[in-house]
């Protein structure tokens, strides 16, 4: 089964832009345990991908992460409150307020 995750254009320019000027940094996605709702999203940046890591452009996401998340989209939004990645992800059947923390 392929692993998949989509990008929006605003999520990619966004990536684009903060990880822009060192071809070795990436923006890396993991899924965590944790949170309210028992996982939780987390967001950085890593100078390296491992072995066990996906690359999506200038995004990386490990093997067990991507198996949690695969099939989401990946956005960035603006909004009144602040600016924000945000994971529609098809298999959470619950999350808390936050929006970055779910359960599967």
């Amino acid at each position: 089964m392929e692993k998949k995750l989509s990008f929006t254009d605003q999520a990619l320019n966004q990536i684009n832009l903060i990880t822009k000027g060192d071809e070795k940094k990436f923006f890396r996605i993991t899924v965590q345990g944790g949170g309210c709702s028992g996982f939780k999203y987390d967001f950085g940046f890593d100078t390296k991908s491992n072995e066990d890591d996906v690359i999506f452009g200038n995004a990386i996401i490990d093997k067990s992460s991507l198996d949690i998340i695969s099939g989401s989209i990946i956005d960035f939004k603006k909004e009144m409150i602040g600016e924000s990645f945000v994971i529609d992800n098809p298999k959470a059947t619950a999350s808390c307020g936050c929006g970055l923390s779910f359960s599967v």
